[in-house]
């Protein structure tokens, strides 16, 4: 009876070391991810076909390559961010297109972070940037922030970046027709709760209506109003801002905003809607909660048909 007793006991002994050190196992295996998921980026890319805005004809195709970036807040991806360079320069885009919060505006040095990452930029391609809403807070709240979003975007503007500041401008991408356009939302849209919903007519009185006879691309930061940039008439929106969710869940997507916002539908990926593909960034740095779990940092790249059809598949 001892005997049974001592070997219970020895059973219940091993069964709870094997717990432990299970547990401290799958600690260390988080804390190490947690780690690496803050300390590097992957490329994600996506393929895009359209019909060419130039009409049907004959059988052909126009292949435009783009880079999207967003929501850096002042990270370094090595000295001068040299690896997040190379990967932006092995992707041979032919244009760059920034989405936004490039800075933290708690955090006045990582203007600076910014403004090498741009200077390097510029050298590749063609650059254009929309504002987020770090930037936007920034040159709204003077009081707050002084002249600090006047002396940033006047060294942007200076490094050649075609800065879209609810403004748009049309490009001939190898002979195609685009109109880009970037979008600042009315600030209580950013609200942390209850939030202003926007509306059509708030795209409109910022930017316009699309231009007929180009393929539209919106760079507008925040995708939780994807469905009115699609009814607005983009063909195309850029968005970040929401960090992939922060924790990424298998099968189900984020888990919550840096806006406490909990399980959002526009985390990050690719969005469908008719003729509209929104691309969402899960962001290249953080904020505030500087944590990522399942959900890695990311730089876009978009190969962009245009197809002289009007009938094309729409691969991912």
């Amino acid at each position: 009876m001892k005997k049974l007793k001592r070997k219970s006991l020895k059973i219940r002994k091993n069964i709870k070391e094997a717990a432990l050190a299970a547990i401290t196992a799958g600690s260390l295996s988080v804390v190490m991810e947690l780690r690496r998921e803050l300390s590097e980026f992957l490329i994600r890319r996506y393929r895009i076909c359209v019909p060419d805005p130039r009409g049907i004809g004959q059988d052909s195709q126009t292949t435009v390559k783009l880079v999207f970036l967003s929501d850096l807040h002042g990270k370094r991806y090595g000295t001068g961010n040299q690896e997040l360079i190379r990967a932006v320069k092995h992707e041979k885009p032919d244009y760059i297109l920034v989405g936004g919060d490039l800075v933290t505006r708690s955090n006045p040095k990582t203007d600076a972070i910014a403004l090498e990452l741009i200077r390097q930029l510029v050298k590749i391609c063609p650059v254009y940037l929309a504002n987020g809403n770090h930037e936007q807070k920034m040159r709204i709240c003077t009081e707050e922030y002084g002249d600090r979003y006047e002396k940033y975007m006047a060294a942007v503007q200076e490094a050649g970046v075609h800065v879209l500041e609810s403004a748009s401008e049309e490009v001939s991408m190898k002979g195609v027709p685009v109109q880009i356009s970037g979008l600042e939302l009315p600030v209580k849209c950013y609200a942390r709760f209850f939030a202003q919903k926007l509306q059509i007519q708030d795209v409109r009185d910022a930017i316009g209506e699309p231009k007929e006879g180009c393929y539209q691309i919106l760079l507008a930061h925040t995708p939780v109003f994807m469905p009115v940039y699609q009814k607005w008439g983009a063909d195309m929106t850029l968005s970040g801002h929401l960090h992939g969710g922060i924790i990424g869940l298998p099968g189900i997507g984020g888990l919550i905003t840096p806006q406490a916002v909990l399980f959002p539908k526009y985390a990050g990926g690719i969005y469908r809607e008719g003729k509209h593909v929104g691309i969402v960034s899960r962001g290249l740095g953080t904020h505030t909660v500087n944590l990522r779990f399942c959900n890695p940092a990311e730089l876009v790249s978009v190969s962009l048909e245009f197809h002289s059809c009007e009938n094309v598949d729409n691969p991912v």
